[in-house]
């Protein structure tokens, strides 16, 4: 059988990580064999969609099982509409929660265990020497601001980028290819006068904001490498045509006649509409490009 747990770093003795689709690591692991792969999460800074995201690439993983700390609304229903077994309120080492997996102590949760965005307002957690994890000091930055993402316009941040949490990002921009190199707006600069503790954090601060810009890039090139892109799906009866996914879409992909369409062409995938849709009308499926 092949499971997933959430981890907060790559190996069986890392601890498993509380927050689903914004944890460090996915180990994707035989029950058989013990034999694992490490995924680093593609998904853990996107300013929305994470848990969603997340939930896609466990389906395209072929598990049947997650087991993690907690599960959000948006996630949950992915893994309903896969068929994919959630269990929540696991904690320790990876390593002694598949064993007790194994062993039938674990059982299925029947719903989410968090509110959407928890991800986005708990801390974030890493792996420390000793295996235990610490409270990672990111997400308390002024932000990434306007510029980033894969196109020009308004990029990851609707000018508060990381700030609370994770930030509530609006989509991955539009109009100019990948615009003009990655942007320094909200990463903390060091300066001459700074004392040396200080300028320490701003560049230990620099780095990680550089490293998840990376991950969000090669979470764009794995999907065109797959030839797959995610967009948004619209349930009729959900759907109230209340407007909200129009007004919050970064990329003027949805129109609303009685009830919201989008178009798949300029759909970006950046789950704003999912996690901002009061009736849960909206979900992400990934989709072959160009079809």
């Amino acid at each position: 059988m092949k499971i997933a747990v959430t981890s907060t770093g790559p190996s069986l003795d890392d601890n498993v990580e509380a927050r689903f689709g914004r944890c460090a690591y996915f180990l994707i692991i035989d029950t058989d064999t013990m034999q694992y792969e490490p995924i680093e999460n593609p998904n853990i800074a996107l300013g929305g969609g994470a848990g969603i995201q997340s939930a896609q690439l466990m389906s395209e993983k072929g598990v049947t099982t997650v087991l993690t700390g907690n599960c959000g609304p948006n996630a949950f229903n992915v893994f309903g509409q896969a068929g994919i077994q959630v269990i929540v309120g696991v904690s320790g080492p990876v390593r002694n929660a598949v064993e007790q997996f194994k062993t039938g102590v674990l059982s299925s949760a029947s719903g989410p265990s968090v509110a959407s965005h928890f991800g986005m307002s708990a801390a974030p957690t890493s792996p420390t020497a000793t295996g235990q994890s610490d409270t990672n000091p990111m997400g308390q930055g002024p932000g990434l601001g306007v510029g980033f993402g894969m196109g020009g316009g308004r990029g990851m941040g609707r000018g508060g980028g990381m700030g609370r949490g994770m930030g509530r990002g609006r989509g991955m921009g539009r109009g100019m290819g990948m615009g003009a190199g990655l942007p320094t707006a909200g990463i903390p600069q060091t300066t001459a006068s700074q004392a040396p503790e200080q300028e320490l954090a701003a560049l230990k601060q620099q780095a990680e904001l550089l490293e998840q810009q990376k991950r969000q890039l090669n979470n764009r090139i794995t999907q065109l490498e797959s030839g797959r892109k995610a967009v948004a799906v619209v349930d009729s009866e959900k759907c109230t045509g209340c407007g909200i996914c129009t007004d919050v879409c970064p990329a003027g992909a949805i129109e609303v006649n009685e009830k919201a369409v989008v178009s798949d062409e300029a759909c970006t995938g950046c789950a704003v509409c999912v996690s901002e849709c009061p009736n849960g009308a909206v979900i992400l499926i990934q989709r072959k490009a160009g079809k």
